[in-house]
């Protein structure tokens, strides 16, 4: 049972993205991530009543509670670069940029933790790196370098950056508390954020100028995370994560063939190449 709720989880993440594009159509990106960090909150928290460690909370210390902190922060500014990236560019392209984070965060844990990189490891971050590079055309490039029309790049390589911080502050951060608990602690500081921003940038007003069908998806983004955490933990309590960990991040491939069908975003052959190097380099880095 446990595998179907491995390719739940890569199911439900790679819809996640789709959903979100057709919930920022017209909604700021900045006012959408607020909104459904609600809904991703509501999943956490329920995640937390279904470990039962909501007791342990009392008994985490302070240097815990800053990198939990720092992590929630790095998550903020993680989703609130993703989402406007999806608002500006191609899914089929900003998710691989986004996806990249792995190299970072390899290389991060390397030098901060130093955790060995392994032969395998050391390959999977070459095609990675090699297939995000082909997946960047060079038309994108000049147009990021001209200010032309659409600057998700820099966003897609801002959300790589910080996802990779949020995994080595998370990392330490989760060392002394139940892993369900601190990502429900980093989302509350992550809503906290996002609507933070949303009064600085005094966005308040459009929250109610949001299409009803933009609500809709909006929601249903946030659903799809926490479903999709929900089948991971799940997978993760009855299989092997060897095999559960490769299985979800195949949501890659889930979020471009929906692209296709839902936005007709089409790869190029030299996209195609960059995306298949990804998958087989993400696979490489989970052999032992």
């Amino acid at each position: 049972m446990w595998i179907v709720f491995a390719f739940g989880s890569a199911f439900f993440a790679g819809v996640t993205a789709i959903l979100a594009k057709c919930g920022i159509q017209k909604t700021d990106s900045t006012v959408a991530t607020a909104i459904r960090t609600i809904v991703v909150l509501i999943f956490s928290w329920l995640m937390v009543l279904v470990a039962g460690s909501g007791t342990q909370i009392p008994s985490i210390d302070g240097t815990t509670w800053l990198y939990l902190i720092l992590s929630g922060l790095a998550t903020g500014v993680s989703w609130l670069c993703y989402f406007k990236a999806l608002q500006l560019g191609d899914i089929n392209k900003v998710v691989p940029v986004d996806k990249s984070s792995v190299i970072l965060t390899i290389l991060l844990a390397f030098i901060c933790l130093h955790e060995k990189i392994r032969l395998f490891s050391a390959v999977g971050v070459v095609m990675i790196a090699a297939g995000t590079f082909l997946i960047i055309e060079k038309k994108d490039v000049q147009k990021q370098k001209t200010g032309q029309k659409k600057r998700w790049l820099l966003y897609a390589v801002g959300s790589a950056v910080f996802a990779s911080l949020t995994s080595l502050l998370g990392k330490i951060g989760i060392l002394g508390v139940e892993s369900n608990l601190g990502t429900a602690i980093r989302t509350a500081v992550v809503l906290l954020m996002a609507w933070g921003m949303v009064f600085i940038t005094h966005k308040v007003r459009d929250v109610k100028e949001i299409p009803r069908k933009e609500w809709v998806f909006i929601c249903l983004s946030g659903i799809a995370t926490g479903a999709s955490w929900l089948c991971y933990y799940r997978a993760l309590q009855e299989g092997p994560a060897s095999v559960i960990v490769p299985i979800d991040k195949l949501s890659i491939l889930v979020t471009v063939v929906f692209s296709y069908f839902v936005f007709h975003e089409r790869l190029s052959k030299k996209s195609g190449i960059g995306l298949a190097l990804i998958v087989v380099g993400t696979l490489l880095m989970l052999i032992p």
